[in-house]
């Protein structure tokens, strides 16, 4: 099966709305218009410059889709601080991380929480990019497969295949984010296809084999060829080298 590959830049926390114009401006102006027909691109910016992305991008008629980086799972109510599938519908997002191993360690989020924003992202017509991952002390004690697969299982507890379509999932090896340490590409496509064999068991081996998986760990320039080499990588959620359009465009070139 010839998948689309997948390239997403998610920028964390940086960028004010003004340097979010500059770099979303930048990525535009570098991009080629025949490129959306061989590689899906989005951005991921903080939730204050999602509009300001957005309105660059309509403007210039460029074809890269916007994406949040978080989102809760109630429609509305007393949720300081949070954000809703219908905000994010509204401004125009198509994508939404959901997971990520940052979310996870450092605020608490739980299997349970991403499952009820997977299901809230897919019934608002949001395509959610479910990250998976192991820490280091995982991996080393040989089970990082295992624990991966029981990730990506919880998350997509309760979803059928017709929901499914649209699904994403980010493999992000927690001890090769933003450390410059990245899996090797056989390490990398041993994780990526035990999920695709686990999305099969949930979902079906057809469905299973049109649905993208993403390496998400210090992705960037150098090593981009050989991951996207694998055949269960279908692209990348990239952190720091989304932050120049230089590196962005780049990776969105090995792609084609």
């Amino acid at each position: 099966m010839l998948r689309k590959p997948l390239m997403a830049g998610n920028w964390k926390m940086n960028n004010t709305v003004g340097e979010a114009v500059v770099l979303t401006q930048e990525i535009s102006n570098n991009f080629e218009r025949d490129w959306p027909d061989h590689v899906d691109v989005v951005v991921c910016p903080p939730f204050v410059d999602l509009k300001p992305a957005k309105t660059v991008l309509e403007f210039d008629r460029t074809k890269v889709a916007v994406g949040a980086q978080n989102v809760h799972w109630e429609p509305a109510g007393a949720y300081t601080g949070e954000i809703s599938v219908a905000m994010l519908k509204e401004i125009g997002c198509e994508y939404c991380i959901v997971g990520h191993s940052e979310r996870r360690t450092m605020f608490g989020e739980t299997n349970e929480h991403v499952n009820r924003k997977v299901h809230a992202l897919i019934e608002g017509g949001i395509a959610p990019i479910v990250c998976v991952g192991e820490s280091l002390a995982v991996r080393d004690d040989g089970t990082a497969e295992e624990f991966v697969c029981a990730q990506v299982r919880a998350a997509l507890a309760g979803i059928d295949a017709g929901a499914a379509k649209d699904v994403v999932v980010a493999y992000e090896p927690i001890w090769a984010i933003g450390t410059g340490r990245t899996a090797t590409p056989e390490q990398a496509q041993a994780v990526c296809a035990a999920i695709r064999a686990t999305l099969a068991e949930l979902f079906g081996a057809e469905l299973a084999d049109t649905l993208r998986i993403l390496y998400g760990g210090s992705m960037n320039v150098g090593n981009v060829d050989s991951l996207l080499a694998q055949p269960d990588i279908d692209g990348g959620l990239v952190g720091g080298a989304s932050l120049k359009a230089s590196s962005f465009i780049d990776l969105v070139k090995a792609c084609l």
